[in-house]
């Protein structure tokens, strides 16, 4: 059963895909390369100034994800965890309410997932074996799930399922 925060519905078509996400080689460690594709989060304008206020732009939040491993930066805030970790990717179709996502990434109190939103249209929904953590310096508070809202959610789920086996 998916966590309060990632609620998906079958019968609501995904929106329109923005910029595809962008794949590109770069090193791992000497003398390997790996392919890691990244996805830009998708800026609805109502959601530009309580971001930039926190530091969060185009340029400081993404989604990469390579062979092994997921990682988000969203400003100041990172999540970082093996692909082995994802249990499951799902389109959350939303709407979501401004006041709920917008700004710095948000709690949620039903069930300690995090999201990680630029836009009220829709994410992708990450679930995770063992909690991660985010909001929480120390590591005491870790996260079942998070949403990001992503410029392509589709792709993004597709890349996860097909890396992470979820």
């Amino acid at each position: 059963m998916p966590s309060a925060a990632c609620v998906s519905r079958s019968d609501v078509p995904p929106r329109p895909a923005g910029a595809p996400g962008r794949a590109s080689v770069g090193p791992a460690r000497p003398g390997t390369l790996v392919e890691v594709t990244r996805f830009d989060f998708e800026f609805a304008p109502a959601y530009r100034l309580p971001a930039l206020a926190l530091g969060i732009t185009p340029r400081t939040a993404w989604v990469e994800v390579d062979e092994t491993e997921l990682r988000v930066r969203y400003g100041p805030w990172r999540l970082r965890t093996p692909l082995d970790n994802v249990s499951s990717a799902q389109l959350s179709p939303g709407p979501f309410r401004w006041y709920r996502t917008a700004g710095p990434p948000h709690l949620s109190l039903a069930d300690k997932g995090v999201s990680f939103a630029t836009n009220g249209a829709g994410g992708v929904c990450v679930l995770f074996h063992e909690p991660v953590r985010t909001l929480d310096p120390t590591g005491r508070l870790r996260h079942p799930g998070a949403t990001l809202t992503v410029q392509d959610p589709a792709r993004l789920q597709q890349v996860l399922e097909e890396r992470a086996g979820s």
